[in-house]
C-alpha cells in the first residue's frame, strides 16, 4: 500500500458531511450567501490584489522562522511523476510560499528544473533563503523564483517554449496568454501550430498546492486558464487544497464568511474550502482532462490538548489534452 493511500482514508467524507450538516452549531456554514451585486471594476480588482499581496507579505513576515511550515514530502508519493519524469523536465510551482513544496521536489529529482512564483516578495525571500541554505549547489542552478500574481496578470513570456519565444520576439505578441493586461490575438494569426509543432506553453508540470484557496472565488477560473496556458500538451497539473468541512473551516466564525465555503481571516488572508464538483467544474471548464480527483481524509491528534482533528483536503491530477 502506498503511503499516500495509507494517510488519506482515515475516515469517510460522506459520514463527516452528514455529521456536520446535522449539527446545529455548524448551521451558519451552510446558509445561502448572497454576493454583493455591485460590479467590480478593474481598479477595484487591482486594489484587492494589492491588498491580498500585502496581507500575504505580512503573513510570511510573521512566520519568517520557517517553523510554521513543514516540507511536503508526501507530494512525491501523491505525484510520482515528479520523480519519474524525463531529464530536464520543467515544473512551475504556483504560490510557492516559503518553499515547503519546492524543496522536496528539488531533493526528489536531481534532473528536474523548478520555476517558483508567489505574489508575496516576502515569501520569495523566504523560499530563496530555504533553498540557498540547503547546502546543495545544484539547487541554485535548477531553481528559478520570480514574483507574479497569476490571479490578475499573465505569466511572463519567458515561460514559453523556444519556438514560442522566437515567435514572440518577431511578433511582439504573447502567444500563450488569455489576454489579461495584454493585447489579444488569435494564435493562428502569428504562426501555424502544424508548421511549428509548437505547444502553447512550455512547462511539463504545474503544481498548485494550497494556493487556489487563497484567491477570491470569482478570480479562480481565469487563474486556472493561465496555468493551462503555460503547460505543454500532455502536461500535468497537480492540485491539493482545503476540502469542504475540513476542521479549519468549521473553526471560522460567522462574521468571517465572505461567500459559501469562503472565509477571510482577521489578517486579511483568504481561504476557500472545495467540494469535488467545484474543483471538477473549474478545471474541466478551463480545458483540462480529469485524471484523479478525491477527498483525502486524515485524522491527526493535537499534541497540546490531545484532541482528534479531522482534516479534509482535495487531491487532484489534471492533464492538458494532447
Amino acid at each position: 500500500m502506498r503511503k499516500a493511500e495509507y494517510f488519506s482514508k482515515d475516515f469517510d467524507w460522506d459520514e463527516l458531511r452528514v455529521q456536520v450538516e446535522n449539527d446545529p452549531s455548524f448551521s451558519y456554514h451552510l446558509l445561502p450567501f448572497q454576493p454583493n451585486p455591485i460590479s467590480i471594476s478593474l481598479a477595484d480588482e487591482a486594489h484587492y490584489a494589492a491588498a491580498g499581496s500585502h496581507a500575504w507579505n505580512a503573513f510570511h513576515h510573521r512566520h519568517a522562522s520557517g517553523k510554521f511550515f513543514k516540507e511536503r514530502r508526501y507530494l512525491l508519493e501523491e505525484f510520482p511523476e515528479l520523480v519519474n519524469c524525463k531529464e530536464n523536465s520543467k515544473v512551475l510551482e504556483v504560490g510557492c510560499g516559503n518553499g515547503s513544496t519546492v524543496l522536496p521536489i528539488l531533493r526528489g529529482n536531481e534532473n528536474i528544473i523548478v520555476y517558483a512564483c508567489d505574489c508575496s516578495n516576502e515569501a520569495l525571500e523566504r523560499v530563496k533563503e530555504t533553498v540557498y541554505t540547503s547546502n546543495k549547489v545544484s539547487f541554485e542552478h535548477r531553481f528559478h523564483p520570480f514574483c507574479c500574481d497569476f490571479s490578475v496578470t499573465a505569466f511572463p513570456t519567458w515561460l514559453a517554449c523556444n519556438p514560442c519565444q522566437e515567435n514572440i520576439a518577431q511578433t511582439q505578441q504573447v502567444c500563450f496568454s488569455d489576454g489579461r493586461g495584454k493585447s489579444e490575438k488569435n494564435l493562428n494569426d502569428s504562426y501555424s501550430l502544424s508548421e511549428s509543432r509548437c505547444c502553447i506553453g512550455g512547462v511539463d508540470f504545474v503544481t498548485l498546492i494550497f494556493t487556489l484557496s487563497a484567491l477570491p472565488l470569482h478570480r479562480m477560473p481565469e487563474s486556472i486558464k493561465e496555468c493551462f496556458s503555460v503547460l505543454k500538451p500532455g502536461g500535468l497539473l497537480f492540485f491539493r487544497d482545503y476540502g469542504l468541512y475540513d476542521m479549519s473551516m468549521l473553526r471560522f466564525e460567522m462574521d468571517k464568511r465572505v461567500g459559501f465555503g469562503e472565509y477571510m481571516r482577521s489578517d486579511g488572508t483568504r481561504s476557500y474550502f472545495f467540494c469535488l464538483d467545484t474543483v471538477r467544474n473549474l478545471f474541466v471548464g478551463a480545458g483540462f482532462t480529469e485524471i484523479e480527483l478525491e477527498y483525502c481524509c486524515v485524522k491527526s491528534v493535537n499534541r497540546r490538548n490531545g484532541k482528534s482533528m479531522r482534516r479534509v483536503w482535495v487531491h487532484g491530477k489534471f492533464q492538458k489534452p494532447v
